[in-house]
């Protein structure tokens, strides 16, 4: 056996004091031949199984290479596949970086103007580079380490900020041994083995490109961020995409509050062949004349366009006309038809994987790039980050084999198909994301789960369907007569499957018809009668911009070349941590700060939230990454002299007014919305008095109207409204309003005692007419239903902050907007529940390890309200900023302890608290609604893109 017992040989301390993440391990480790006692020692220095490096005693015998990536998985992948010869390390990230705090700032740079920014603005922007503490450790290991080798090997990222990962360890390491940089798009091992012999040279270009990008973002963020904490609030931010970003929602916001809906009827027919057959058809012309549709209005005006040569029918022409066609005859005037084919989409970039991951499994940009980050570091999939839609000749060999295999020679496209990358400034990877190797194996085969199995089966699904067949369709056109008016019914069929048997591609337009369903017509010839079997009066009103969905901010964003597609995860997850944006059904809705924030940066600096001058940017910023340009004046004209950012700011500060700017004047409502430290408000004049009231949370800005305003400002006046008295309690009912919308109180809020129980009330009751018996009734819940028919357990209706639902064994369901809960019986609860999903455990991101005291498993998660560790009932928040591919075993114990000394348990917000019913009860406790006063951020400013 070639394992020797801990007292056998030297430098066993120092090599168990090594985070397990970064130890180096030994091959043929037999666990069956030592005592438990010895074992678990033993198990963190050897890890043949898990570990990256196989081959012998550490420091016992000089290798040939250190090499030093990313990540503490991606180490040890790569480990089992370099052998004996190499040690595997991981920096764990970035291992230096400007100062996050003024307490990084070293002592001697203190006093420096510029030191808060952390790069020298009068020396040609010389960073001022820090290592932070908790990486002081990991640089004298693997310091240590390259005391035993013949060459260091820089094996991170192949992107730009890898290659500034690599070059600032080769800068901080010092290494007087030769350094080589060694890139790759996948982690398998003749990957590695090909990157290995192919090595280079940093490049320097790259490097500086990634600087400038640093220097640049940092200048933008901690110049604009104090100027919006002076001006409107603290805890906010400005970045050079995420402010773009903001920009781009705040606008289509302002399109939907400027929306006029335009109104218009038009008929609908269901016909019958006559062989049996029925479809519909809708009316497209009378009188030869077209029949208006949605696309013929203004949506300023909610009128026609003036050169719309269209026929606008109300209600009563509708009827008119259908009583006059009805009867017939209905013939057949025309039919057309017309054969499309439709190729494959190109495999996933960046971008659009996180647009089809969000469209199709509802994942987040954010979620999308931890799970992809998951999958490249377990060898399943290349690289994540990247705006190529190459394939490699071994990819599309193995995708048009594995067609062959699972869908025959018909499907397989008559010859190998290559894509060309036709995106702005594509610059990070060199190949698209496809799965890994040339095996091509599905998640199943792989034994994948839960976000991993459905994020590599889409990657799996687009990249095969490269090498697939065309679709071939069939669309019918077929225009009816009858009268004086024509109606035209539309159908489409699929001739043949092609690409589509493997992967259809999402649309963000719910109501869009999929590339692959079938709407046939039956067989129709000219001058066939057909019999109306219903005629029908349809009413249309058009509908305001869709509000943007991550998917489609991500498209918006990479079409007008803001950022990089590698960045909008982070960019899409600031803006809402940041307050400026929330998230419901799907959709990015800007908030009244994110309103306030766009209107000052659009009045006083549009420069940096314009389009094409921060595509610009961007462009300037890769033609600094090919070396075409020089960083320097580029950065001097960014920022320094009269037009630079420094000065834009100090000439402007004086000139904003911090009331002003926290005022949004929206047209056509009587009131002024205020952003306010404790959230927005309405202000006016009524009287000569100022009146004010709160704004819920639920309602947009593009969804205030005077009607809401009017409603909120009179419930503000008469105050809390006592509907009546509890017979049993004898406490009185008030109705109140909340931030998530009206609901009862029982009594008044006390100091010293417990809170008064509330019950919101649903949005199909109306709270301004609810009787006293339905309040009461509202009060009393939840329900008992009755005992559940198959499980034997209670069944309970009630009403909580997401609406009424039905409870079963911890398992909810939502009731539908038409269903009362004070009604809703024990058979409808159980149907209900049927359709209910069981709520399983969430899956972690990664598995960091097991808990040194009690052996239980620690996890890294992401949650509604960020990421997490969780070790049993103790779930600790991730620190801001923390980048998750990072976070070590050894951090998560930190966070955990930290968090159950403070007697911390399960995460989450506290939700605001009520307004109590009298001003009077509001003054003498804490509880029951006053607001409370907002946490100051340890940092507000923003130096993300």
């Amino acid at each position: 056996m070639r394992i020797p017992f801990p007292h056998r040989f030297g430098g066993w301390q120092q090599a168990v004091s090594k985070p397990i993440e970064q130890r180096v391990c030994c091959d043929n480790l037999d666990s069956h031949s030592l005592s438990n006692r010895v074992m678990k020692p033993v198990l963190y220095f050897y890890a043949s199984k898990a570990g990256a490096v196989p081959g012998g005693i550490v420091g016992k015998k000089k290798q040939k290479g250190l090499v030093i990536v990313e990540s503490p998985a991606k180490a040890r992948k790569i480990g089992e596949y370099l052998g004996r010869d190499y040690t595997v390390l991981a920096s764990v990230g970035h291992i230096r970086d400007l100062p996050a705090k003024a307490a990084e700032i070293p002592p001697e740079f203190k006093k420096e103007p510029w030191a808060t920014l952390g790069v020298n603005v009068t020396a040609q922007f010389e960073p001022l580079y820090v290592v932070p503490t908790e990486k002081k450790k990991i640089i004298k290991e693997l310091k240590d380490a390259m005391k035993d080798v013949d060459e260091l090997i820089l094996a991170t990222d192949e992107d730009r900020e890898g290659e500034s990962i690599g070059w600032h360890l080769a800068k901080v390491l010092n290494p007087k041994i030769p350094v080589k940089r060694m890139v790759f798009s996948e982690i398998t091992k003749e990957a590695i083995q090909t990157a290995l012999k192919n090595s280079r040279q940093l490049d320097e270009n790259l490097v500086s490109a990634q600087e400038t990008r640093r220097v640049l973002d940092r200048l933008y963020g901690y110049t604009l961020s104090p100027l919006l904490w002076k001006k409107i609030a603290r805890g906010l931010s400005a970045g050079r995409v995420q402010s773009v970003a903001v920009r781009m929602l705040v606008q289509r916001e302002l399109e939907r509050l400027a929306f006029h809906s335009g109104k218009y009827w038009d008929l609908k027919a269901q016909l019958q062949t006559a062989g049996q057959a029925e479809f519909q058809a809708v009316l497209t012309s009378v009188d030869k004349q077209r029949v208006a549709t949605g696309k013929d209005f203004d949506e300023n005006t909610g009128k026609l366009k003036p050169n719309a040569d269209v026929r606008l029918l109300d209600e009563t022409e509708a009827r008119d006309l259908l009583d006059s066609i009805k009867g017939g005859p209905w013939t057949v005037s025309q039919v057309e038809s017309r054969q499309q084919t439709r190729s494959p989409y190109a495999p996933f970039t960046t971008s659009t994987l996180q647009q089809e991951a969000n469209r199709k499994l509802g994942m987040t940009a954010r979620a999308t790039m931890q799970t992809a980050q998951r999958l490249y570091e377990d060898g399943y999939i290349t690289y994540m980050r990247t705006d190529s839609v190459h394939l490699s000749t071994e990819a599309i060999t193995a995708a048009r084999s594995c067609v062959q295999t699972r869908y025959g020679d018909e499907y397989l496209s008559s010859e190998p198909r290559q894509y060309t990358t036709t995106s702005k400034g594509a610059q990070e990877a060199h190949e698209a994301i496809r799965p890994a190797g040339t095996e091509m194996k599905t998640a199943e085969e792989l034994g994948l789960s839960d976000q991993q199995a459905k994020l590599y089966a889409l990657i799996w699904k687009r990249t095969i369907a490269t090498q697939m067949a065309e679709a071939k369709l069939t669309f019918q056109t077929v225009t009816i007569a009858s009268g004086n008016a024509e109606f035209r019914a539309t159908g489409r069929h699929v001739d043949f499957p092609g690409f589509f048997r493997a992967y259809v591609e999402g649309v963000d337009d719910a109501d869009a018809v999929l590339d692959d369903q079938d709407s046939t017509l039956p067989p129709l010839e000219e001058s066939a009668t057909l019999n109306c079997k219903e005629l029908e009066p349809v009413f249309h009103e058009t509908k305001p911009p869709a509000r943007f969905t991550e998917a489609s901010l991500v498209r918006k964003l990479e079409a007008e070349g803001v950022g990089r597609p590698s960045t909008y995860a982070t960019v899409i997850g600031t803006i809402q941590d940041r307050g400026y944006v929330r998230k419901a059904n799907n959709q990015l809705i800007p908030t009244y700060t994110a309103m306030a924030v766009t209107r000052l940066l659009e009045n006083y600096f549009p420069r940096l939230v314009d389009y094409k001058f921060t595509a610009d940017m961007e462009q300037e910023l890769d033609d600094i990454a090919t070396g075409s340009r020089d960083r320097l004046p580029y950065l001097q004209r960014f920022y320094a002299g009269k037009e630079g950012l420094e000065e834009q700011v100090k000439a402007n500060e004086e000139n904003i007014d911090p009331r002003a700017a926290c005022t949004l004047n929206f047209e056509g409502i009587s009131a002024n919305i205020r952003v306010g430290r404790y959230g927005p408000y309405l202000e006016r004049k009524d009287n000569g008095e100022d009146v004010t009231a709160s704004i819920p949370e639920d309602v947009a800005p593009a969804d205030i109207t005077n009607d809401k305003v009017e409603q909120l400002i009179h419930d503000k006046k008469q105050g809390p409204q006592s509907l009546g008295m509890h017979p049993e309690e004898g406490l009185p009912i008030y109705i109140l309003r909340g931030p998530f919308g009206p609901y009862l109180q029982l009594g008044e809020v006390v100091e010293g005692e417990a809170k008064p129980k509330r019950v919101g009330i649903p949005k199909n009751m109306d709270p301004n007419s609810l009787p006293l018996e339905t309040a009461l009734a509202l009060i009393n819940l939840p329900r008992d239903l009755g005992q559940h028919p198959e499980r034997g357990k209670k069944v309970t209706a009630g009403v909580g902050r997401f609406g009424p639902y039905v409870l079963h064994d911890k398992v909810y369901k939502s009731l539908g907007k038409d269903d009362n809960v004070l009604i809703v019986d024990l058979n409808q609860a159980v149907e209900l529940l049927k359709q209910a999903r069981t709520k399983q455990a969430a899956a972690p991101l990664r598995e960091l390890g097991n808990h040194p005291e009690d052996g239980d498993p620690i996890g890294l998660y992401e949650g509604k309200y960020g990421p997490y560790v969780k070790h049993k009932k103790i779930l600790a928040t991730v620190p801001k900023d923390t980048p998750l591919e990072t976070v070590t075993l050894e951090q998560a114990l930190t966070w955990i302890a930290e968090k159950a000394a403070k007697g911390g348990g399960k995460r989450g917000k506290k939700s605001a608290g009520r307004k109590s019913p009298t001003k009077t009860a509001a003054r003498k406790t804490k509880a029951g609604g006053t607001k409370k006063k907002a946490k100051k951020s340890k940092s507000g400013k923003s130096d993300d893109e």
